[in-house]
């Protein structure tokens, strides 16, 4: 991929987005094209396929997408579903329609079976059924993936769709109702920091494993893939991104609370959903092809510990992830 290449990074002020930016900007990449939400509605199919008719880019990342937590897809799945299905539809469509090189969609682990084998491979998808909690999300993003799938069949697009795991860093979002769980721990262990360090009540009963990367990890991945994989490299175009490591949610909350510095009790409210019992993505594809994650859980926690604070702390917790 030339640097002169015209990508467009689609939700450019979420995690995802902001690190894709900031990872083209290092590789050299000058000619990114970005929207803001107000700028162009990518639940709009007429004004996305005059923004590709005016544009032209000849890459495109799809990162953007409604996100959130259990709370957050408990409580809005008609729009988790609406607009996610929405937003896929019209950006794979217009990139077939004008004629992009290349497209990188991006999913979720949440995409495979709640009971799941361990660690979860690509060709699990479709063979259970989803986490009830997070099935809207999983339907339309497992939609985003078949969309992928079959405009490479029917019309020779070359376009492929990334999985990644549990992802964490700068520019998360803190709000308590539609975060996920590492940047809502984060914030509780801070705010009861401030004060005197009291109790912080976590859901569930910290028994379930997670998987986390750090976005810049996923940035760098993402543009691995964008310059070495081409459709037809793996089978129905889809690779998992992770680190092939995972923990418990109560080994997590110990980590999260050392490193901002709570010395108060934790408490777990098992009557609140753990969700999925297990998510541990196979990256033995990816590895193939040569990439693997280099930030440890740890370091990455304590950069965006240092990032939220020097940020403003909670003056970030109310911040939209979109």
């Amino acid at each position: 991929m030339d640097t002169t290449a015209r990508i467009f990074i689609t939700g450019h002020r979420g995690l995802v987005g902001g690190a894709l930016v900031r990872a083209c900007t290092r590789h050299g990449y000058t000619r990114q094209l970005v929207r803001t939400h107000a700028e162009l509605d990518l639940c709009d199919q007429a004004a996305v396929r005059a923004f590709f008719a005016q544009e032209r880019p000849s890459h495109v990342v799809v990162a953007a997408g409604r996100v959130g937590g259990i709370v957050a897809n408990s409580t809005r799945r008609a729009e988790f579903l609406y607009d996610n299905l929405m937003i896929a539809i019209n950006v794979i469509d217009a990139a077939y329609r004008h004629g992009v090189q290349k497209l990188l969609y991006l999913g979720s682990s949440c995409i495979y079976p709640r009971d799941c084998q361990q660690p979860m491979r690509e060709d699990h998808l479709l063979s259970g059924r989803l986490e009830a909690t997070n099935e809207p999300y999983a339907v339309a993003k497992i939609a985003g993936i078949k969309l992928v799938e079959n405009y490479n069949r029917q019309y020779g697009c070359n376009f492929i769709s990334a999985m990644p795991t549990n992802l964490y860093g700068e520019n998360d979002n803190f709000d308590l109702t539609g975060s996920h769980v590492l940047p809502a721990m984060m914030r509780k262990f801070h705010e009861a920091k401030l004060a005197d360090h009291g109790p912080v009540t976590l859901w569930g009963s910290g028994n379930v494993r997670r998987e986390f990367l750090h976005v810049d990890d996923l940035s760098e991945a993402c543009l691995f893939l964008l310059e070495r994989v081409d459709a037809g490299t793996v089978p129905g175009e889809l690779i998992n991104v992770g680190t092939g490591t995972d923990l418990s949610i109560r080994e997590l909350a110990l980590l999260v609370q050392q490193v901002v510095g709570h010395r108060g009790e934790i408490r777990w409210d098992a009557g609140k959903p753990d969700g999925t019992p297990r998510k541990l993505l196979d990256v033995s594809r990816l590895k193939q092809l040569g990439w693997v994650a280099s930030i440890p859980l740890e370091q990455g926690i304590r950069a965006t510990y240092r990032w939220f604070v020097e940020q403003g702390e909670l003056g970030l917790a109310l911040r939209s992830g979109h």
